[in-house]
């Protein structure tokens, strides 16, 4: 993993992130002076579990998992993030150690913003903490659906919830999903073995409901398949 100090335009990205789409061209500038980029490879780690933060990350371009390893050595992958989302927010506001690390899944470009920076803005303009505590919030209205997911849904419930997940609005019969990675790694997000993942996928292949090629699932009926959810 490594920095380059004049890689790209710090202030013309932060002024793209939601969190800062309000701020006043000077905010931007003060923020930026707090911002470094940070390359990563894929399979680099940005932090391991246990290190203090000292500042949180937004996703320019690339992939990024946030997991933690089980006492039997196991990776529970707790969630799988991609361009413009943001983490480390929570636990850099707590002044505690992560509680999980984060590693790259594809060639990624992230920007480090420094706490220092963003406590500073935060004091200056109200605004910024309202949509930094919205942000949160989805982020655990996001976990605690997965919980409720993991309690109360079958397996099978769960990788059709999760295929179906972009589908509320669209209303089309026949759709294509890429998984985002691979299988092993959305098995664990779903709170599921790679075996039982892969087993459900053949089951519902078996019954038509879904073409599995690689990581692209056609699914060429797609109320059929969600009436199979219930």
């Amino acid at each position: 993993m490594h920095l380059h100090p004049h890689g790209v335009n710090i202030e013309a990205l932060l002024t793209h992130v939601p969190l800062f789409n309000e701020l006043q061209t000077d905010e931007i500038a003060r923020l930026a002076r707090g911002t470094r980029e940070v390359s990563a490879a894929r399979g680099d780690i940005l932090f391991h579990k246990g290190d203090t933060p000292a500042g949180f990350y937004l996703i320019v371009y690339g992939q990024v998992k946030l997991a933690f390893t089980s006492p039997q050595g196991g990776e529970k992958v707790v969630d799988i993030l991609g361009q413009g989302q943001t983490f480390g927010e929570a636990v850099m506001f707590m002044d505690r150690p992560f509680m999980v690390y984060a590693q790259a899944l594809a060639d990624s470009l992230l920007l480090h913003i420094s706490k220092t920076a963003i406590i500073e803005e935060l004091d200056r303009d109200p605004k910024l903490g309202r949509r930094m505590i919205a942000g949160l919030s989805m982020r655990l209205h996001h976990l605690i659906t997965d919980v409720e997911s993991y309690s109360l849904h079958s397996g099978r419930q769960r990788i059709i919830g999760y295929l179906l997940r972009e589908q509320v609005a669209d209303g089309e019969k026949t759709i294509t999903v890429t998984l985002p990675t691979n299988k092993g790694v959305i098995a664990s997000r779903l709170n599921l073995t790679q075996e039982h993942f892969s087993r459900i996928l053949h089951e519902l292949s078996e019954k038509g409901l879904i073409v599995v090629e690689g990581r692209r699932i056609h699914i060429p009926d797609v109320e059929r398949l969600r009436i199979h959810d219930h």
